[in-house]
């Protein structure tokens, strides 16, 4: 009897590989990323208690602590993500879908593309229906709006990083590898959606649920190449061409000061967004519903053998070692 309870307690915590289950292992991801952020962060605050104390004036101190702030959370990610990879699973760094492997270039930019296509939808849409309007400011301020370009760039790209490590990372992925990779959607695109509620101007009821749209649309972009250059295209040339080409706010934050065109919103709210931005209107919702529906079935796309095997056989490394083994097809 004991040998059987022994058994029945055994597979609550472990598969039939001997490894930790997926649920345990995005878990445990959980607990070390904010081990390693809280690290992070409070040594960060050491050294800038330092220089405020000691060093000289920094220039853009505001930017810098943005940046900083996206870096640490894309480092407590990475290597949240690393660590639970290694020891939980003994896969590689490159499982994590950051290296530089074949086409990775192509898939970035093939992302960027979509991202700013599925953007422009959304502004076509709500334009068209008289909720938005553009002006440009005229050579008069072009310096200003290259120093914007500059300056937002970088720090766009780095926030989308973050974000993409933490939520298209290692917990979808661990699921992805266990044959739960709709369950990853889900359990990836409503913290995605929640954490976005503490921006200001939220639109109660849209925000979180375009926001968790936006969660499956870049999942989804991750499944099919199993690699997060192409979903973090696709989220750094929506912000970007969101902030900084039509001059709206991200995500309620008005983050550009100069953009290449000013937006102007005329409403309904429940079209454009309001003061939270086309993220927050019917417009938004559309465009990320089409786009979705095209990246799941572009032709254009598609994963590496080898990142296709990290990410979808439950202990792939094993899995390579033991021929006879055969997991079920993966749903994506």
């Amino acid at each position: 009897m004991r040998g059987l309870e022994w058994r029945a307690m055994r597979q609550i915590f472990f598969n039939d590989f001997g490894r930790l289950r997926s649920g345990w292992r995005l878990l445990l991801f959980v607990l070390v990323f904010l081990a390693a952020l809280f690290i992070l962060a409070s040594l960060l605050r050491v050294a800038y208690f330092a220089l405020v104390q000691y060093g000289p004036t920094i220039p853009y101190a505001d930017f810098i602590a943005d940046v900083i702030f996206r870096l640490t959370m894309m480092l407590a990610a990475l290597g949240a993500g690393y660590v639970c990879a290694r020891w939980l699973e003994g896969l590689p760094w490159r499982s994590l879908g950051l290296t530089i492997h074949h086409g990775w270039f192509r898939d970035l930019l093939l992302g960027c593309v979509i991202g700013f296509a599925s953007l422009a939808v959304a502004v076509i849409i709500a334009t068209a229906a008289g909720g938005l309007r553009f002006s440009f400011g005229g050579s008069a301020i072009m310096n200003a709006v290259l120093r914007a370009f500059i300056s937002t760039t970088p720090l766009l790209f780095v926030a989308a990083l973050a974000e993409e490590a933490l939520f298209r990372g290692y917990p979808l992925q661990t699921l992805t590898r266990a044959q739960l990779a709709w369950l990853g959607l889900l359990l990836t695109s409503v913290p995605f959606g929640l954490v976005h509620l503490t921006n200001p101007n939220v639109v109660p009821g849209v925000t979180f649920a375009n926001t968790a749209i936006a969660g499956i649309w870049l999942g989804v972009a991750y499944l099919r190449t199993r690699s997060l250059w192409f979903p973090l295209g696709v989220h750094f040339a929506w912000n970007w061409a969101l902030g900084w080409f039509f001059g709206l706010p991200i995500s309620g934050i008005n983050l550009v000061a100069h953009p290449f065109l000013k937006g102007t919103d005329l409403g309904p709210a429940w079209l454009t967004g309001g003061t939270y931005g086309i993220e927050g209107g019917v417009a938004c919702t559309v465009a990320l519903i089409v786009s979705t529906l095209f990246i799941w079935r572009m032709p254009l796309i598609s994963a590496t053998p080898d990142l296709k095997k990290l990410t979808s056989e439950e202990n792939p490394a094993l899995l390579s070692r033991v021929p006879s083994i055969r997991p079920a097809d993966d749903i994506a």
